[in-house]
């Protein structure tokens, strides 16, 4: 341990090792899934930012493995933003600074039992934070939250029932808090055990009480995936496959065909040709199309990405624009500032423009859709809303064709778990080039999903759900109750600041000597 920490002590090393340590939950997410890892992957990151030799220290140790774990968990990104995304990386990481003297103040040194089941609420409270404040779509959206690592856990996607993704997050960090205590501070076992006897209990009840979704009825929904279709004139190509695929699903007694994002390369009123087509393809399957549009539009300036809702008369007049653009994939922030990031990856050329507001879709047989488009599917307030709203199921039209051979496609398909369990709605998660896939109302997958390499057409038999979550009801109450525990923290901070300043240090008075060398008490 002692050589361990002499090697530690070169900044440079110390700063790497807290990038790698930063970056372990990255193989808890798919592809790798080693959801399992979660309740210890921040153990490393705990333990070295305990050890800071200075609040200082403790501060770039946050930083550095907040690096690590964003570059980490967007590391798909680098073949299109370049030395760019090492920027992001460490602009985000910072968010995480703050975190890394928490630790610090709270485990430090020898902690008392008091101190360790303080930092059992105080951490997992002050990285809620940091996935708040970075859940700005500005920031980059919610994008690989701790909590969605538990995806495919039945008793996990229970509890996101109750309090979202923002319960799994907290539970998670405060476990790891809880064995990083039980590895460093022998002192403060108990209080440690403690927490974690507690996590599972407090657990165990949330997830016995909560609801379980009664399904009522199921509905024939179709994904259309057209796969890899390149060349000049890809958008006219790729329009042409998923009618191809569409039509062979005439005599499958589909409700509802869903087409991925920017299936539709042209807008439908300057193409009333490609209008008819869907119409006609509508009356042929008996069913409306779902498609998403991606254009400039006829009717106003400015290129949009927008969920169109197609029926056997032509376009039904719903239709929702998206509203959450991805930072430099479909804008560029302050363009004016960083426009040069268009020049070292591939950044928008041009900026797209925004919805104004989220859309619940009246389908022809009653079904009430809920569109989002591409990465809003990773923020849970965008489905929640649409619950709110009625919408018996949820829908994401997706393309992640840029990103074939990385983690990237899985990782986007597993989110649509989470909103399903969430708002107790099924989701259906439809790309151009996979993975598609479908999730019942407890998050379950419902059915294959259609890979990166599939070209294809796919029924799912859905199951709809009554009922409100006490996620849809109540929000997203951890986040509250996380803003509590930092705000009576730091209320407890300031008056014992105010306590030492007003009392003083206590004088230091030198020990007087005696006849015989002894140290006597002072006026004796």
């Amino acid at each position: 341990m002692k050589s361990l920490g002499l090697w530690l002590g070169s900044p440079w090393r110390r700063s790497a090792v807290a990038g790698v340590a930063g970056a372990v939950p990255m193989v808890t997410f798919p592809a790798p899934a080693l959801w399992w890892l979660a309740p210890v992957a921040l153990v490393p990151w705990i333990l070295l930012a305990r050890g800071a030799p200075t609040a200082r220290r403790a501060l770039y140790d946050g930083w550095c493995g907040g690096f690590g774990l964003v570059l980490a968990v967007h590391h798909w990104l680098l073949p299109s933003l370049h030395v760019f995304t090492f920027v992001i990386a460490a602009l985000l990481g910072a968010l995480w600074a703050p975190w890394g003297l928490l630790i610090r103040r709270f485990l430090g040194g020898s902690p008392s039992p008091g101190r360790v089941g303080a930092a059992l609420l105080v951490l997992p409270s002050g990285w809620l934070m940091v996935e708040l404040v970075r859940s700005w779509q500005g920031l980059g959206g919610p994008w690989g939250m701790l909590g969605a690592s538990q995806w495919q856990v039945g008793p996990a996607l229970r509890l996101a029932s109750v309090g979202g993704i923002w319960l799994l997050s907290f539970l998670l960090v405060a476990v790891n808090v809880a064995v990083a205590a039980l590895i460093a501070v022998r002192a403060s076992r108990v209080p440690a055990v403690a927490g974690l006897v507690v996590t599972a209990a407090v657990t165990s009840a949330a997830w016995a009480w909560a609801p379980r979704p009664e399904v009522d009825e199921r509905v024939a929904v179709a994904v259309v995936q057209p796969g890899i279709v390149a060349g000049a004139d890809s958008a006219d190509r790729r329009f042409d496959r998923g009618e191809r695929l569409t039509r062979a699903l005439v005599g499958r007694e589909v409700e509802l065909v869903v087409w991925g994002e920017s299936s539709v390369g042209f807008d439908l009123v300057d193409r009333p040709d490609l209008a008819r087509r869907l119409a006609a393809l509508s009356r042929e399957t008996r069913a409306e199309i779902l498609v998403n549009v991606d254009a400039r539009r006829s009717d106003r300036p400015g290129i949009y990405k927008s969920s169109v809702l197609v029926g056997p008369d032509g376009p039904t007049g719903d239709r929702y624009d998206k509203m959450r653009l991805v930072p430099f994939g479909e804008y560029v922030p302050a363009r004016a500032l960083l426009g040069w990031a268009t020049s070292v990856g591939k950044a928008a050329g041009e900026d797209r423009e925004r919805g104004t507001e989220q859309v619940v879709m009246e389908g022809g047989g009653g079904l009430r859709i809920g569109p989002m488009v591409c990465f809003e599917s990773a923020f849970p307030d965008m489905s929640r809303a649409l619950a709110e709203d009625g919408a018996d199921v949820l829908v994401a039209q997706s393309a992640t064709s840029t990103f074939q051979r990385t983690w990237a496609p899985e990782q986007h398909a597993s989110l649509a778990a989470l909103r399903a369990a969430e708002t107790g709605r099924p989701m259906v998660h439809a790309t151009l080039t996979g993975v598609s896939a479908v999730y019942g109302p407890d998050g379950a997958r419902v059915g294959s999903p259609l890979g990166t390499d599939a070209s294809a057409g796919r029924v799912h038999e859905v199951p709809l759900a009554d009922g409100v979550t006490p996620y849809v009801r109540l929000g997203a109450w951890p986040v509250t109750l996380a803003l509590l525990v930092l705000a009576c923290w730091a209320v407890a901070e300031g008056v014992r600041t105010v306590r030492l300043r007003r009392n003083g240090p206590e004088p230091l008075v030198p020990p007087v000597r005696t006849a015989r060398g002894w140290p006597a008490r002072p006026g004796r």
